[in-house]
């Protein structure tokens, strides 16, 4: 039997008057949960035109242009599917679980990641998961961004669950982060104190806020310093979404490698040649955020036992560093 394909097509005319951006960028943030890798691929395979024409995705968007674009829509599974996919497990009881997330792999399904997650591999790991979210989120009790490797908590059944979500709720978790980001900071010690709110530019983005947006806390303490980058230390009272790299963003420090919130240009030291060079080889090593959720404590709902798990800084941002020190 055929499967029926479908495709969600949209057209943007472009005002006088607008700014010329690139057309991955452009798309980008004019589809509705759209990445810039997605959104590069549909032009790869020849679903975008400008024009009535194919263009790559550094063509310069214009004025009066008419862009067309379209993608196939994946049918979105019923409920998450068990998948054999390796997990870095450094801690099990038959309550709760820690794991170590690599960069690149989704907490749960959503949208346009509807296999291939965390979700997927728990649900191959074990027959016990938590069930008090919403569908296809077993087990989640929080979440750390796709791109953001480190140490989640995983629950097994629906109390140690309520139990660790009151921990969070109550910022009694701890939760400590190593973080690459631009410039060398004037207080080596400090904190982050900004609303964070939803962008009224960008949806999928969140932005400091006086007036908006919820309360965020965020503590820095600067661990090494190299040529124009620094090696930090984090620490959450709060936990929202994109927390640190909103933050850190904020105060013109952005993490190393963060396309989303400005770690892809150049904001310390010299746009010179030999600079621009030695920052594209970094972002080679680590096609990312340079974020790692390093250390994890709670008190076991169970056992009453106050735990702290630590991890490795994952390959990609120890071979950052290296570099770092070599060329400091």
């Amino acid at each position: 039997m055929a499967t029926l394909i479908r495709e969600k097509k949209y057209r943007f005319e472009i005002p006088p008057g607008k700014k010329k951006e690139r057309l991955d960028l452009y798309l980008s943030n004019a589809i509705e949960n759209a990445t810039r890798s997605k959104v590069q691929k549909m032009i790869e395979a020849g679903l975008v035109k400008v024009n009535g024409r194919l263009v790559k995705s550094s063509y310069l968007v214009q004025p009066e242009d008419i862009i067309e674009a379209s993608h196939p829509i994946t049918p979105r599974p019923e409920k998450a599917e068990p998948e054999e996919i390796p997990l870095n497990i450094v801690y099990e009881d038959e309550y709760l679980l820690i794991v170590n997330k690599p960069a690149g792999m989704v907490a749960h399904p959503a949208y346009s990641n509807y296999t291939g997650t965390l979700v997927n591999a728990l649900l191959h790991h074990s027959s016990k998961l938590s069930d008090v979210n919403e569908p296809g989120r077993p087990g989640i009790v929080h979440r750390i961004d796709k791109n953001t490797s480190g140490l989640l908590v995983v629950a097994k059944d629906d109390w140690t669950h309520a139990q660790l979500a009151k921990q969070f709720s109550k910022h009694t978790i701890e939760r400590e982060y190593q973080a690459v980001v631009w410039g060398i900071f004037k207080q080596k010690k400090g904190e982050i104190n900004y609303n964070i709110a939803r962008s009224k530019s960008d949806r999928k983005k969140f932005a400091v806020s006086e007036t908006e947006g919820k309360n965020a806390l965020t503590y820095y303490e600067v661990l090494e310093e190299f040529e124009f980058t620094s090696l930090l230390k984090l620490n959450l009272k709060t936990g929202r979404t994109h927390q640190i790299r909103v933050h850190l963003s904020a105060i013109n420090h952005p993490i190393f490698g963060d396309e989303t919130y400005g770690g892809t240009k150049i904001v310390y030291g010299s746009s010179l040649p030999k600079i621009k060079s030695r920052v594209d080889n970094l972002m080679k090593l680590i096609p990312r955020q340079a974020l790692h959720a390093k250390t994890l404590g709670f008190e076991h709902p169970h056992t009453k036992e106050f735990m702290r798990l630590d991890s490795e800084l994952p390959i990609d941002m120890k071979d950052v560093l290296e570099k770092l020190k070599f060329s400091s």
